[in-house]
C-alpha cells in the first residue's frame, strides 16, 4: 500500500513538495518510503506507550507519597522534589527525579566584562590557564547556547581579585530557572551485591 500523500492521483510529492509521476519513481524509493513510514508508525506506537507509563508512574508515587504522609497526618504541597522507592526485598528501585532548567540572565555580560577586565590586567603569560578556563566557560555551542555548569564551575576558582568577586557574584544572581525535566529511572539489583542496573526506557539504551 502506498503510504505517501498524494494530491494528485498517480504522483509523489517529494520533499520539495513537487509531484512526480508515479512511473518516474524507482522501485527502491517506493519501498524506502515504505519502510520508512512504517517504522515511524511503530515508533509513534513506542512513544505512546513511553508516555502513558511516564505519566501513570508519576501519577502512582505522587498518590503513594500522599498516602505515606498521611501516616503521621502531614500534608504534602508545592512542588515535588527527587526521591527512590525501593521494593521490600530490595531487589527493584524506581528514581523519580526533576532536574531545573537554568539559563543567564543579562548580568552574565556584566560578569564577562569584569572577568575581562581581570585578564587584562594580570601580567600576560602568567596565567594562561585561567583565561583557556574563561574561554571555554563563555564558548558558545552550535545553537549558541552556554554552557552553564561550566559558567557556574568558574565560583570554585579561588582568586582574591575584588573584580573577581563582583564577578561570581554577578554570574550567581544572572541565574534563572526557566523550566524544569522530570525523569522515573528504574532499576534493578545486580545478584546480591549492592549494585544496580537500569531498566532501559530509552531506544539507545535497550
Amino acid at each position: 500500500m502506498q503510504t505517501t500523500p498524494q494530491d494528485v492521483t498517480g504522483y509523489w510529492k517529494d520533499a520539495k513538495g513537487c509531484l512526480v509521476p508515479d512511473a518516474m519513481v524507482k522501485p527502491i524509493d517506493k519501498e524506502r518510503d515504505r519502510l520508512v513510514h512504517e517504522l515511524v508508525g511503530k515508533a509513534r506506537g513506542v512513544s505512546d506507550v513511553l508516555a502513558k507509563f511516564k505519566g501513570e508512574a508519576f501519577g502512582d508515587i505522587a498518590a503513594f507519597l500522599d498516602l505515606s504522609a498521611e501516616q503521621y497526618g502531614a500534608q504534602l504541597g508545592g512542588k515535588k522534589g527527587n526521591l527512590t522507592l525501593f521494593s521490600f526485598d530490595g531487589k527493584f528501585k524506581v528514581q523519580r527525579a526533576i532536574q531545573d532548567r537554568i539559563a543567564f540572565d543579562e548580568r552574565l555580560q556584566s560578569a564577562r566584562v569584569l572577568i575581562d577586565e581581570c585578564l587584562v590586567d594580570w601580567t600576560e603569560g602568567a596565567r594562561p590557564e585561567i583565561q583557556a578556563i574563561v574561554n571555554q566557560a563563555f564558548a558558545t555551542d552550535k545553537e549558541g547556547q552556554i554552557n552553564t555548569g561550566r559558567v557556574l564551575a568558574l565560583r570554585r576558582l579561588e582568586i582574591a581579585d575584588e573584580r573577581w568577586q563582583r564577578a561570581m557574584t554577578a554570574i550567581g544572581e544572572a541565574v534563572q530557572v526557566v523550566g524544569s525535566r522530570s525523569y522515573i529511572r528504574v532499576y534493578e539489583r545486580i545478584g546480591d551485591t549492592d549494585q544496580y542496573q537500569p531498566i532501559a526506557l530509552d531506544i539507545a539504551g535497550v
